[in-house]
């Protein structure tokens, strides 16, 4: 496919006006700004099943052309997210972190996303809950809470992810531990005295676990700090729509920066510590040693799906501040911001307070 045309812009002209569609997250249909015209999805609500592609012939880059899309896409040289811009848009920020970019007239190719979860609040409620979370923030610049209320548009953005499913199964060896107690005589004060002491009796274990993984979720990309996004969690993936262009209407969507394979290892991370896990429920008592486990892994399979998130990114009195927001939870994360001058009355406060209840403590004596 090298070499081939990038895939079409998908536009959705108003056929009343002629204006550009947007996906509506309150209505869940597309609506026009200019005239209020109202379009239906093409997938008209259905439910349809949505393919898992294999991992092994990802890896031996020998997936149909049908699974491949070239993006356009730019790469911010801040915080090296790469963002989809429209075609006529050759300089903007980067809706991560606010930094300058020239829009990259190159393509990239990509494996295609298989599913999203379409945004279910609109900006105004993001907002609101972005608002409120900074209001309920500890020694928060009031100032910022107030500038983000009143300022510049959030950005919708549809972050990439990986899903994995895999079928395994474990042989382990370890040791059983069971507690018993022992009375002992120990001295206390000058006296004997007999305690119970615990004592642990180990014996030897083995056997076979196996379990289904079923879309261990895994951040496809490097642009915001992964503590923010696993704050962001859980996401619904049960209400996964197959993916439309139709449903980015609007929004923007960031293409994938860590590459199949390298979000497997980290899938495969998780798998392993739940493994674990079972193999010490599987091994019983009430002490487990673990010496080894083998694990056999089969029929993995992936999908690249799109998670909605609200994203504000603020330069406040010389300092960038970053705010995310769940796009169907309306959970916020983002940078902690302090006011040094709160602080600095809070601390002024209570050494007054300590003072007044130590001068009170003098008086009654």
């Amino acid at each position: 496919m090298d070499g081939a045309a990038p895939d079409q812009e998908h536009r959705f002209p108003c056929d009343n006006c002629g204006a550009d569609f947007r996906f509506d997250p309150v209505a869940g249909q597309l609506s026009c700004d200019h005239c209020g015209n109202t379009g239906h999805m093409t997938n008209g609500g259905a439910v349809h099943a949505i393919k898992e592609l294999d991992f092994r012939t990802a890896l031996q880059a020998e997936l149909p052309n049908a699974d491949i899309e070239e993006m356009r896409v730019s790469k911010c040289p801040n915080c090296a997210a790469q963002v989809e811009f429209e075609p006529d848009v050759h300089a903007a920020e980067c809706p991560f972190c606010a930094t300058p970019v020239v829009t990259d007239t190159g393509t990239h190719r990509h494996i295609k996303p298989r599913g999203l979860l379409p945004f279910a609040m609109n900006e105004d409620a993001a907002r609101t809950a972005m608002t409120d979370w900074l209001g309920g923030l500890w020694f928060a610049p009031s100032g910022l809470q107030s500038y983000a209320r009143k300022g510049r548009k959030m950005q919708g953005i549809y972050v990439p992810y990986w899903t994995f499913d895999a079928n395994t199964k474990s042989n382990y060896t370890g040791e059983r531990g069971i507690i018993y107690y022992e009375t002992q005589t120990v001295m206390r004060d000058g006296k004997r005295t007999q305690v119970q002491v615990a004592k642990t009796r180990w014996s030897r274990a083995a056997g076979r676990v196996a379990r289904f993984f079923d879309d261990v979720l895994v951040l496809a990309s490097t642009s915001l700090p992964k503590k923010f996004t696993d704050a962001l969690e859980p996401w619904d993936l049960s209400a996964m729509e197959p993916y439309s262009p139709a449903y980015l209407a609007g929004f923007r969507a960031e293409g994938y920066s860590i590459e199949l394979e390298d979000g497997f290892s980290e899938a495969r991370a998780r798998m392993d510590a739940q493994i674990a896990r079972d193999v010490k429920f599987d091994i019983g008592g009430d002490r487990q040693r673990i010496h080894d486990i083998q694990t056999q892994i089969n029929r993995v399979t992936f999908k690249h799906v799109l998670l909605p998130v609200w994203l504000a990114a603020y330069k406040y009195r010389g300092n960038t501040y970053r705010f995310v927001v769940n796009g169907r939870t309306g959970r916020v994360q983002g940078e902690r911001p302090y006011s040094a001058l709160k602080i600095t009355i809070a601390v002024i406060l209570g050494a007054c307070v300590a003072g007044a209840v130590g001068f009170a403590l003098a008086m009654n004596q």
